[in-house]
C-alpha cells in the first residue's frame, strides 16, 4: 500500500465526513504561485474575514519550480 501524499491526506480529510445539512456542499479553493504570494493572499483572506490562516493546507510544492499551492475546503450553503 502506498502512503498518501500530504495533498491527498488534506483533500481526503473532509471527504468522508457527512454534512449535517444536505444543502451544504464542499468547494475547494486552490492558490498557486510563489510562496510569498500564496502566503500573502492567505493572510489577506484572513484580514477580510473569509478564512483563517489555519484553515489552509500547508504550502505544497507543485511540478513547477518555485511554485507552491495551498488548498482550502469550505462547506457552502446551497439555496
Amino acid at each position: 500500500m502506498m502512503a498518501q501524499s500530504k495533498l491527498e491526506q488534506y483533500l481526503n480529510e473532509d471527504s468522508n465526513t457527512p454534512t449535517s445539512n444536505p444543502y451544504r456542499k464542499p468547494i475547494k479553493h486552490i492558490l498557486m504561485g510563489s510562496a510569498d504570494v500564496v502566503t500573502s493572499t492567505i493572510h489577506h483572506l484572513q484580514v477580510i474575514g473569509y478564512a483563517s490562516v489555519g484553515d489552509w493546507s500547508p504550502l505544497l510544492p507543485t511540478d513547477n519550480a518555485d511554485e507552491v499551492m495551498s488548498i482550502l475546503i469550505r462547506q457552502i450553503l446551497m439555496r
